[in-house]
């Protein structure tokens, strides 16, 4: 039975904004503000802000343009190439969900998923599109919900408090598109600190797979510190190749202190026309539901393996590198620091892989090195290293 004071508690929630989603496909818990009142830093300026430790990346922006029309034609082609795999990916996914949940979830007291904005955007909506089928074999009650995460700030709080309230049976699951060093998980880890206690009363809602275990999801997890991951390869996931224009026309989020509210986001009504949020997830979905094959359980893994850090520890060593903030691993994150950072050059696993066509293209659009060093950066398939504008901090 839900009280009346979650029924309150979950009828605030709706309050809320789904970016360019379908209202049913998710609510983002944040404060969505004018773009026109968020100062739109050159990306050379934000990087010398954030390097010299002037300024935190999460208190300033730069305001997006549309992709060109080589970018989104290279999304097509990433779409068309990737389709089948996202969608059997997400299956498994949900597969796996269900047989965890099942027992325990209802439609009072439904599965909460909580996507990590806004890389984990994408896949939470796959995934609730899916978990909400009843024609698949792996219907469950669930709800989706967006939060943001920064870091060395961590999981906004207040929007965490605001689902435990509002769900207070419910297990939580959190979703990201991919892990690239594991940092984000770390953020995750410590902000959930203060729940780990078990006798905390909302012990349950986070370490429903045992204490200590991080309930973290995501579609690819090179990095290898996800509780639940379709794979750990690095591959060419589409949704990684834009930025808003695939979540829901949301920007990256802004710090806002706990006691102001909730972290903030632009949303970009200008990039309307080149949206492909909602088409993404129509288009995979579709997919999905034409899948011929059974789905099948995934493993899951009560601790991180890490298994990529004396990688990036040898990498920081030959270039001497201090800050790690400096290395991108994965296909996804080297070509969004190419996008949105001021690189110093990009490693590559081969020089000819299908999957780094894009990234090779801008490296040779903005006359950036491009060093192929073969099995050496394996599992990873592209990292791009930030260029070191100041001492390192």
């Amino acid at each position: 039975m839900i009280l009346n004071n979650e029924h309150t508690k979950r009828a605030d929630l709706e309050n809320y904004g789904s970016g360019s989603y379908l209202a049913s496909d998710v609510t983002v818990l944040l404060d969505i503000v004018n773009k026109d009142a968020v100062a739109d830093v050159p990306v050379s300026q934000k990087e010398a802000f954030i390097q010299s430790g002037q300024r935190h990346y999460s208190d300033m922006l730069t305001l997006e343009d549309a992709p060109s029309a080589m970018h989104e034609q290279l999304y097509i082609q990433a779409l068309e190439q990737g389709t089948q795999r996202t969608a059997t990916d997400i299956a498994h996914l949900a597969y796996t969900l269900n047989h965890v949940f099942r027992p325990h979830v209802s439609d009072e007291h439904p599965l909460v998923l909580v996507s990590l904005v806004r890389a984990g955007l994408p896949i939470g909506v796959l995934l609730q599109r899916a978990l909400i089928d009843r024609d698949s074999s792996y219907s469950l009650p669930s709800v989706h919900y967006g939060i943001s995460i920064i870091r060395d700030r961590g999981l906004d709080p207040i929007a965490l408090q605001m689902l435990l309230e509002a769900y207070p049976d419910s297990p939580i699951v959190f979703v990201d598109g991919w892990t690239g060093k594991g940092a984000i998980y770390q953020e995750l880890a410590r902000s959930l600190e203060a729940f780990s206690d078990p006798n905390h009363p909302n012990f349950a809602n986070i370490f429903h797979q045992g204490t200590d275990v991080i309930p973290l999801l995501t579609l690819a997890d090179p990095a290898g510190v996800a509780w639940l991951a379709a794979s750990e390869d690095d591959w060419l996931i589409p949704s990684g190749l834009l930025n808003s224009t695939v979540s829901g026309l949301i920007s990256r989020s802004l710090y806002t202190e706990p006691q102001s509210g909730l972290h903030r986001s632009v949303f970009y009504d200008n990039l309307i026309e080149t949206d492909h949020s909602l088409a993404f997830i129509d288009h995979i979905n579709a997919a999905r539901r034409g899948l011929s094959q059974t789905s099948q359980c995934l493993p899951m893994f009560k601790q991180p393996r890490y298994q990529t850090a004396d990688l990036i520890d040898k990498l920081a060593a030959d270039y001497n590198i201090t800050n790690r903030n400096r290395i991108k691993p994965t296909i996804a994150e080297a070509t969004r620091a190419i996008l949105r950072r001021e690189p110093e050059r990009i490693l590559l696993a081969s020089a000819e892989h299908p999957d780094t066509i894009l990234l090779r293209h801008l490296c040779m659009q903005r006359n950036i090195t491009i060093s192929v060093l073969g099995d050496k950066i394996l599992p990873y398939q592209a990292i791009t290293l930030i260029k070191q504008r100041t001492k390192d901090h």
